[in-house]
């Protein structure tokens, strides 16, 4: 077999290992370093020292220096060096701090407050409830980034109340799966920050970038929220007044004031000193992890245990997004040197594709991956096959990189391995099954098909905030 054929063979081993349930960071290393070894074979430079022993040498020295020169093979060389290359990186620094704050404000009873003040504040609106629950996942989702984390909390928080003002199970279920992903796309988002460090994208224009997409998206679940419950009003009945009661303008203030207000300063501030060019992301996710704090404090939620759990949780994440990147790289690393990237852009070219129908096939396949795989996986393994290919059909790293971003909460909705539907379906009252939830997730689906046409009509829809703010590139 060529060498090219060996790289190709060593993709297909790794698809194969991750449809068995193989742990992908390591499965990713063990073919890196196993291919690797074959790749970078040099028995002149592995056995030196070995061909020079003379006679006299006793079996120990020379079992000692045989073993010296197996483990001489350069791919441990690479191996070591692209560890100290994703521990040093900069741009992940920002993982933990941002996931900290994320699960210390999780942990802090903020969005029980929250949904209560938004749910009175819409009463009057067409489907209030599923409206405050929607906006509620959305700023929640904005400060932690984690799908599972706001689908289970909004589903222990607001559905039960829904359903008790006899709204439609799979209305309901929709509404809060949908709302749950809004987290790994709307910044700060951590999916963006994987992207940033896996393209070499500005993270900084790439939040600049996703910000009108992902207020696109929020805008179009509302609008079909709103057209639903007026077409149909039996899916959200109006809340009667001992469900939702009068409260006066003053007190109506003062909670939002109390609710609402801290929680959007604390993003707003995070996000602007980044946008606006005072912080680095990594300065600013750490105002944010001690701002999380803070909060926690101001409403009597910190405890101890609270923050040892909060921690655990932001170090095994962060573990797991640390060793995904060093076997990612190693992998891509030997596949590219085996000739893998080469073959795979000779045959894209071969196909004498539009960039459209390039853009096509490249969110297919990305949709198709996230049924079995996760963002993480998908951001830090897939997409940087793709990458090298944008130059070929004129295509910017960044409007790719949003995206993937708006396919990838596809991966969350669509069954059946619509992850959002079964974290929903872990918690949630036991009259709704799960094809329920299903029905109520794919309207959403087409919701997110509409904004990503919207962005291949109309660019400047991601292209217009960062280039106003730092000037075209």
């Amino acid at each position: 077999m060529t060498d090219p054929q060996i790289a190709l063979l060593m993709l297909a081993i790794f698809i194969g290992c991750v449809f068995l349930g193989f742990p992908i960071a390591f499965t990713l290393m063990a073919l890196g370093i196993g291919f690797g070894y074959y790749a970078y074979f040099d028995p002149g430079r592995m056995w030196r020292s070995f061909n020079r022993l003379d006679e006299t040498a006793s079996w120990w020295d020379s079992l000692s220096l045989w073993i010296e020169g197996f483990y001489n093979n350069r791919i441990f060389d690479l191996f070591v060096n692209q560890t100290y290359t994703v521990i040093s990186n900069e741009v992940l620094t920002a993982i933990p701090l941002f996931l900290f704050m994320g699960y210390v404000v999780e942990r802090a009873n903020i969005v029980d407050k929250l949904f209560s003040t938004l749910a009175l504040a819409t009463r009057n609106i067409p489907g209030s409830m599923g409206v405050a629950a929607l906006l509620t996942c959305a700023l929640f989702a904005t400060a932690t980034g984690i799908v599972g984390a706001v689908v289970t909390l909004m589903g222990l928080l607001a559905l039960p109340q829904m359903i008790k003002s006899r709204y439609d199970n799979s209305f309901a279920s929709g509404i809060i799966c949908a709302g749950g992903t809004l987290g790994i796309l709307i910044p700060p988002s951590i999916m963006l920050i994987v992207y940033a460090a896996s393209s070499g994208v500005s993270i900084v224009r790439l939040y600049a970038a996703a910000l009108l997409p992902g207020f696109t998206l929020v805008a179009l679940y509302l609008t079909y929220i709103l057209v639903r419950v007026m077409v149909n009003p039996s899916l959200a009945p109006k809340p009667s007044k001992e469900e939702l009661p009068e409260v006066p303008f003053g007190q109506m203030v003062w909670m939002l004031l109390t609710s609402f207000l801290p929680l959007a300063v604390l993003i707003l501030a995070v996000l602007g000193s980044i946008l606006f060019g005072l912080a680095t992301p990594t300065e600013a996710a750490s105002i944010g992890a001690l701002g999380g704090m803070v909060l926690a404090v101001a409403y009597r939620a910190m405890t101890f245990q609270r923050l040892r759990e909060s921690v655990y949780l932001t170090v095994r994440t962060t573990a797991m997004v640390c060793w995904l990147f060093v076997g990612s790289y190693t992998f891509s690393a030997v596949f590219s040197y085996l000739g893998g990237e080469a073959v795979i852009a000779e045959f894209v070219q071969g196909l004498d594709l539009t960039p459209v129908q390039f853009l096509l096939i490249a969110q297919l396949i990305i949709f198709l991956l996230g049924w079995p795989l996760e963002w993480s996986e998908i951001i830090i393994i897939f997409v940087p096959i793709f990458l090298p290919l944008l130059p070929l059909f004129g295509i910017d790293p960044l409007f790719f990189g949003v995206l993937v971003a708006l396919n990838l909460q596809t991966s969350f909705l669509t069954p059946p391995m619509a992850m959002s539907a079964y974290y929903l379906k872990g918690i949630a009252p036991p009259q709704i099954s799960l094809t329920q939830i299903f029905k109520g997730v794919l309207p959403y689906c087409g919701m997110v098909l509409i904004a990503m046409v919207l962005m291949y009509q109309f660019p400047s829809i991601v292209f217009a905030l960062p280039d106003a703010i730092y000037g075209s590139r």
